[in-house]
C-alpha cells in the first residue's frame, strides 16, 4: 500500500472526497502490482490508473468551470503537470517494463504530489464549490 486513506485530507465536498477514495484504491492496487513486479498486472492497471486519473481530474475541472471558480486555470495546470508525468512514465513503461522506475515515481513523486495537491488545491476548491 502506497497511501492510507487517513493520510489524505478530507475536503468540504463529498464528490471530491469520493473521487479521492476511488483513486487511492486504484493507486494502491497498482502500487502493490509494481512492488510484486507483476508485469502483466502492471500493464493492465497502468491503463486503469491513466483512465481513472483523467476521469478524476476532468470531473473536478467540470465542477470548477460550472462554479466559475476563480483559480480554475491554476488548479487545472497542476492537474496537467501530473497528466504529463503519468503519460511520460507510461510511455517509458511500454518500452522498458521497469517496475523499479515506476515504484520510484509513485513513492517519490506521486505520493507527495497527491497529498500536497489535495491539501492545497482541492481543499481550497471544495470550499468554493460547497458540499454538492
Amino acid at each position: 500500500m502506497l497511501i492510507q486513506l487517513n493520510e489524505i485530507q478530507q475536503v468540504a465536498n463529498e464528490v471530491m472526497n469520493m473521487l479521492h477514495e476511488e483513486e487511492l484504491e486504484i493507486i494502491n492496487d497498482f502500487y502493490d502490482a509494481v512492488k510484486a513486479k507483476d508485469i502483466e498486472k502492471i500493464d493492465e492497471l497502468f491503463k486503469v490508473v491513466l483512465f481513472d486519473v483523467e476521469d478524476h481530474f476532468k470531473t473536478e475541472e467540470d465542477m470548477m468551470e460550472q462554479a466559475n471558480y476563480v483559480n480554475f486555470q491554476t488548479h487545472k495546470s497542476d492537474h496537467d503537470t501530473m497528466r504529463e508525468k503519468l503519460k511520460k512514465f507510461h510511455d517509458r513503461w511500454e518500452i522498458l517494463k521497469s517496475p523499479k522506475e515506476v515504484q520510484g515515481f509513485l513513492e517519490k513523486d506521486f505520493k507527495k504530489w497527491i497529498k500536497l495537491h489535495i491539501s492545497k488545491w482541492d481543499t481550497e476548491t471544495a470550499l468554493h464549490l460547497g458540499h454538492s
